[in-house]
């Protein structure tokens, strides 16, 4: 009887120990793999992106990373495909933002030394996400695969991922909900700057913790409509979903986002901006929610129009719902294995 092939998933996980998207898409990549027939197994590399050398520290942790013992590894996140094995490939969630795109916005004076500290990065990641080294990559969306390209000149083939759990629901139409992590880059700031403009007796409630939640909180106060939940339980987040009138995500350049996804699979429509990355590729304007131009006003007035509009809300959820039932995890694992077993030393 021939053994059941050893497959390796190769994680990021960060020293802080922070869930969030990427451990959803771990957990949701090794169940489908496992359902199709092969031994998987998720590898956890501790993570830290503190300052540069606990950085360098993580490259080289993944490099010296064993993992001879199984037929085909599977990296993730940044930096798991230094990775050594000669059955390798990326399903890429994305390399370290901070020295692709984000890095003007956050070293706007930067040092020589940062500056030399990025080339590093780029040499590493190109040579890392190259022929051999890997078989091929994918990537969770068309945002990160333009990046990869556009900074390391590698091809990807995108594979969204699916969502875990299939318990959300759909209940009323009530209030603004926004989940997710409260960093500066997913801006949270520029929906409640959107509420000084919005008419409407309409609440937003916002779930989650994060680095620039002071600052947030900051910014809302004295606007009683607007509500910090702090972190939720999963089954407190199906419900919030369920009873929100939409959801607005406007984060800069995002990766993926599960929130989109959730979000219409609880038949609710999304609210999102022209620069937010791969929620633009779910969310058509007027038909399954909004994409605004990343100003308050205007996002005011998509909020306005759904407050006035409860019953086009509703349907713009459904149309949101029916347009992600395509995206399946025992795709995703048929094309993953497909290309493991195919490549085979």
């Amino acid at each position: 009887m021939n053994r059941r092939q050893r497959i390796a998933v190769i994680a990021a996980r960060p020293i802080n120990d922070e869930k969030g998207g990427a451990e959803r898409f771990y957990e949701g990549l090794v169940s489908a793999l496992n359902d199709a027939g092969v031994s998987a197994e998720l590898i956890n590399v501790l993570t830290d992106e503190s300052n540069f050398e606990a950085i360098e520290e993580t490259y080289l942790r993944c490099y010296d990373l064993d993992v001879s013992a199984y037929d085909g590894v599977i990296s993730t996140k940044a930096p798991t495909y230094l990775v050594q094995h000669p059955n390798h490939l990326s399903y890429l969630v994305h390399t370290m933002r901070v020295f692709y795109d984000m890095f003007d916005l956050e070293f706007p004076d930067a040092t020589e030394a940062q500056i030399r500290n990025r080339q590093l990065i780029h040499t590493l990641d190109t040579g890392a996400l190259s022929v051999p080294r890997v078989r091929k990559v994918f990537s969770i969306g068309n945002e990160v695969s333009q990046r990869l390209f556009k900074w390391n000149s590698i091809e990807s083939e995108i594979l969204h991922p699916a969502l875990v759990t299939q318990s959300f629901k759909t209940g009323a139409y009530k209030y603004l909900f926004m989940p997710g992590r409260l960093h500066r880059w997913k801006r949270i700031d520029l929906i409640i700057k959107a509420f000084q403009f919005v008419k409407h007796e309409v609440q937003l409630k916002i779930a989650g913790t994060g680095e620039d939640e002071a600052r947030f909180r900051a910014i809302a106060l004295n606007d009683p409509r607007i509500e910090f939940l702090g972190r939720v339980t999963d089954e407190e987040l199906v419900n919030l979903y369920a009873d929100a009138l939409a959801v607005p995500f406007v984060p800069i350049r995002e990766d993926y986002g599960f929130i989109t996804l959730e979000a219409f699979s609880s038949a609710k429509p999304v609210i999102t901006c022209k620069d937010s990355g791969e929620p633009t590729c779910f969310v058509k304007d007027g038909i399954s929610g909004f994409v605004c131009s990343p100003d308050p006003e205007e996002i005011a007035k998509a909020i306005d129009y759904l407050v006035e509009n409860r019953d086009e809300a509703r349907m713009m959820g459904y149309r949101g719902k029916a347009s992600i039932s395509h995206i399946s995890w025992p795709i995703i694992s048929s094309k993953l294995l497909k290309t493991l077993i195919e490549s085979q030393p």
